[in-house]
């Protein structure tokens, strides 16, 4: 029997005169997702894409690789069916079968979008309905609290019948590509992933930027950063990372500067320096992973401090949440279990033992000026490693 990836995208369907734009950017996006996972054949018809997988064995593949696609919202397997009642009533039986077991209560709904076909949707609601009682007769018809919903749609092209049980949850959110592109400051920790794939979910493009203290952090820190991109780039086809080598301003730092400020001082550092490659590379914003009062440099004195050395737009998603719901995230985006590893990011490295909670901007700059600041940003830029990161 003839398999096919029915997904439905969402808020598309909100833009108006603007949709086909987005379409395109969805396809394009999907298109470029599956190009080494598996051949497909992929058309957009009302509100749904049609993947047709030429390889059945990769068809679970690439259901796996759509469900991160922002912009779909539901995806699903179904049968592919003539349009003729009959065949659509014995393949709804084959092909439901595994879900129709003994004692199960279903109902069928259907959508006819082929006004040319005989019958209409509550007419074949009751022909399919009433052949999947009769070949099944140890299930229960329940149209108010049906433990499977069985769907036919009878579409321009084909007609299809799956289980409304059997759909998985698409991403949600708009097409990458249709929000600019903003930079990702990306530690090695659990909530700055998070962030970036917040983002991502608006449509925006994501590069990134780590910041790595050889030999104060070691290759299997920044081995850990490379897989987190790897991981986020699942949902955004690519990122590029910018790789900062950081060690001589955290040395600067600790030499000059009062211990209880060098945290602040350092993230002013690392902003200054985000912005800059933000825009070289043309992005738009900065993102950070900041939630407010988690650790002392996150109250809002402190980032008042922090923020305040950059001109750009700064998209903090994660400002309101507790650590509960982000690491609830991080485990639902996959990238959890590599942000627990234990090797230390360079944001660990000289961490004063009391630092400033309530910091005024004007004693953070006193500070700063026993630092040559241009020039540690010129020699730090100058090393840069830029990695291409593709989705693992």
């Amino acid at each position: 029997m003839k398999e096919i990836i029915l997904a439905k995208y969402g808020e598309i369907i909100l833009k108006g005169g603007n949709r086909a734009k987005f379409e395109s950017m969805l396809m394009t996006n999907i298109k470029n997702s599956l190009r080494n996972v598996a051949e497909t054949s992929i058309r957009l018809a009302q509100a749904t894409v049609y993947v047709e997988v030429e390889d059945g064995d990769k068809i679970d593949l690439v259901v796996e690789r759509l469900s991160k696609i922002f912009g779909l919202v539901a995806i699903t397997k179904a049968a592919v069916c003539e349009k003729d009642i009959d065949d659509i009533r014995e393949k709804a039986k084959e092909y439901l079968a595994k879900d129709l077991t003994p004692g199960k209560k279903f109902k069928v709904e259907a959508k006819r979008s082929d006004k040319s076909f005989p019958l209409n949707s509550p007419q074949i609601c009751m022909e399919v309905g009433g052949w999947l009682d009769d070949e099944f007769p140890e299930i229960i018809v329940d149209v108010h609290n049906p433990d499977v919903t069985v769907r036919v749609e009878v579409r321009d092209f084909a007609a299809y019948v799956y289980a409304d049980e059997n759909k998985i949850q698409g991403q949600g959110g708009m097409p990458i590509g249709s929000g600019n592109k903003a930079t990702l400051l990306l530690s090695g920790g659990i909530d700055s992933p998070v962030a970036g794939h917040m983002i991502s979910k608006r449509g925006v493009e994501i590069d990134a930027v780590n910041f790595f203290s050889f030999p104060y952090t070691s290759e299997r820190a920044k081995e850990k950063v490379i897989k987190l991109a790897s991981i986020l780039a699942q949902y955004t086809s690519k990122i590029n990372l910018y790789i900062v080598p950081f060690t001589e301003i955290q040395l600067q730092i600790r030499d000059k500067c009062p211990e209880e400020q060098m945290t602040l001082i350092m993230r002013r550092f690392m902003m200054r320096i985000a912005e800059r490659i933000a825009v070289q590379n043309k992005s738009k914003a900065l993102i950070t992973g900041e939630s407010v009062g988690q650790v002392a440099s996150q109250t809002l004195a402190a980032l008042d401090v922090t923020n305040a050395v950059v001109d750009m737009p700064i998209l903090q998603p994660l400002i309101g949440m507790d650590k509960l719901e982000i690491t609830d995230r991080s485990v639902a985006i996959g990238a959890y279990e590599t942000s627990i590893l234990p090797y230390e990011d360079c944001c660990t490295v000289f961490t004063p033992k009391h630092p400033t909670t309530n910091p005024k901007r004007e004693n953070i700059e006193k500070s700063e000026k026993h630092l040559d600041i241009e020039k540690l940003i010129e020699e730090a830029l100058a090393g840069v490693e830029k990695i291409e990161v593709y989705p693992e």
